[in-house]
C-alpha cells in the first residue's frame, strides 16, 4: 500500500532528525523551520509521530498481505 511506503519514509526522516540530535545536538526539522516551536515544525513532527504509530501496524501484519510469497 501507498500509505505504508509514506509512513515508512517519513519514520526514516524522523530517525534521520533524532539521530542528528542524538550525534550532533542539531534538530534537522526546527531548523529548516524556523525552531522547535514554529508551527510549521510542530506539524511535521505530529506527522511523522504518526507515521511512526502507523508503522507499528506493519509489525502485526500476516506476511501474505505484503502482496507477495517467499519461494
Amino acid at each position: 500500500m501507498i500509505i505504508d511506503r509514506i509512513a515508512l519514509l517519513l519514520t526514516v526522516v524522523g530517525a534521520i532528525n533524532w539521530g542528528s540530535i542524538g550525534l550532533f545536538q542539531f534538530d534537522i526539522v526546527s531548523w529548516i523551520c524556523g525552531g522547535p516551536s514554529s508551527l510549521l515544525s510542530r506539524i511535521i513532527f505530529t506527522v511523522v509521530g504518526l507515521a511512526g504509530v502507523w508503522c507499528v501496524s506493519l509489525l502485526f501484519r500476516p506476511r501474505d498481505a505484503y502482496g507477495h510469497v517467499e519461494e
